[in-house]
């Protein structure tokens, strides 16, 4: 099958089909050369959701897809960040979803939505993060000398903003001094960027406002690499997004669908009606509190399994916190796990060409020159009774992404040392999925083959 042509519309693209195979006692999913349309149906309230080197994410991004390696080093320094591991060696400043400067990251979120923001309105494309450090950041004006500002949120024309004092519970600098919440970052005696905190309303969907939102306002040097405009908290902080979706029992925070390719969309929603409640079936798992990184989502493994069969891994093995997260792509298990369903899915593929590896994906296929693919299903199972099911899109990355039958490699890894859990659900697995973020309930939904 040849590629997929360059993409030239946001309209969503056919693409192959996944059909599980009812014919086995196996759990398996196949691949052909025919295929169906898959469309993003956005409800009321609903944002768009498109990856950042979609034509349609609104960021000036570079349109090549990265390489293994490219992504394999992003994955590592979103890692290091969250762990608190990171050491800044570079002179610049962006706007990563962490708050932590990480110039070498090869873009600043992996995925955009177009949102509103002061009164009237601005838009701006922003990307969202559930790990970030607490506050909602913007690339604001005043900009550096020379620096493209047309992105950049503009303060004096928004008659809704609210500057944050120095001596408020809501500005997070303890070195805070003078009328405004505001610091600056120099670089011998040169100033880098001010950061103002400031509240201010936040629109999003067609006319659903959130009022007094707090903002971090990065002015001067700041800069996104990836030339949208910043992003948005949806972390477990007091201050963020999430934290502030009005809530009812029948309701959950927020839920999102990340869509597998950069040519096709998925969406993100706020305050929407419980799954279940609107017919969707839905399996929850329960959140977990770590005490350590308070902002983060974490759900507990319990068990995994390859074509239907458990791992022949003890449970309390396989036990582990894991981080659900959105800009780290592959998925990392403790190593000895990881190393036993490597060991399975290789004896699932043998009839299949090995490709030499790549990178830190040390398990690849060549399918170039073939009509069908079978691959076994693996399915993550986690505490509350939830569980994940990946078929060939989701558990394997492809080199050519708008080509099925390429060279492809199994994506997971075994966890490094310095990860933030023991086991990372990486964007990739989570792709196509609704996850349902019902954060007054303690539980995190998982709602399949959605987008």
């Amino acid at each position: 099958m040849a590629p997929h042509s360059a993409i030239h519309s946001c309209l969503v693209l056919c693409l192959l089909l996944v059909a599980p195979q009812l014919g086995s006692s196996y759990k398996t999913t196949s691949y052909y050369t025919h295929g169906g349309s898959r469309h993003v149906v956005l409800r009321d309230g609903a944002l768009s959701v498109t990856h950042r080197l979609s034509p349609c994410s609104g960021a000036d991004a570079d349109q090549s897809m990265p390489t293994i390696s490219d992504t394999f080093n992003r994955d590592a320094l979103r890692l290091r960040a969250l762990s608190g591991s990171w050491s800044n060696k570079h002179s610049d400043l962006t706007i990563p979803s962490t708050g932590t400067p990480l110039v070498a990251l090869p873009g600043g979120s992996e995925y955009h939505v177009t949102v509103g923001y002061g009164t009237p309105v601005q838009k701006l494309t922003v990307g969202f993060d559930t790990a970030t450090a607490g506050a909602t950041f913007l690339q604001c004006k005043p900009c550096a000398a020379g620096a493209p500002c047309g992105k950049a949120f503009d303060p004096s024309r928004s008659s809704s903003l609210a500057q944050i004092p120095c001596s408020s519970h809501d500005c997070p600098f303890k070195a805070c001094s003078g009328p405004t919440c505001t610091i600056a970052v120099t670089k011998k005696g040169a100033v880098l960027v001010n950061a103002t905190f400031v509240t201010d309303t936040l629109t999003v969907a067609p006319s659903i406002p959130v009022n007094d939102i707090r903002v971090a306002c990065l002015e001067m040097g700041a800069r996104t690499t990836d030339s949208s405009s910043g992003v948005i908290d949806l972390s477990r902080e007091s201050h963020s997004l999430a934290s502030r979706v009005v809530l009812s029992p029948e309701t959950v925070a927020f839920s999102y669908c990340l869509p597998w390719d950069p040519a096709t969309q998925g969406f993100l929603t706020f305050g929407a009606v419980r799954p279940e409640r609107a017919g969707r079936g839905v399996t929850y798992a329960k959140l977990q509190r770590n005490a350590g990184r308070p902002n983060l989502y974490f759900v507990k493994l319990v068990g995994l399994s390859i074509g239907g069969i458990d791992l022949p891994v003890p449970a309390a093995a396989i036990a582990a916190d894991a981080l659900v997260e959105v800009h780290t792509t592959f998925t990392y298990l403790k190593p000895d796990v990881y190393a036993v369903l490597r060991s399975n899915f290789r004896w699932w593929m043998k009839e299949y060409v090995v490709a030499p590896s790549s990178g830190e994906l040390d398990t690849c296929y060549d399918f170039t020159h073939l009509n069908a693919i079978e691959v076994p299903i693996i399915t993550l199972r986690f505490e509350g009774g939830a569980s994940l099911e990946l078929g060939i899109e989701q558990m394997m990355y492809f080199k050519d992404r708008r080509n099925i039958f390429s060279v492809a490699c199994l994506a997971f890894a075994p966890a490094p040392a310095y990860a933030p859990a023991a086991a990372v659900i990486g964007s990739l697995a989570q792709s196509e999925t609704e996850v349902v973020y019902d954060v007054l309930g303690g539980k995190l939904g998982l709602v399949p083959n959605r987008c």
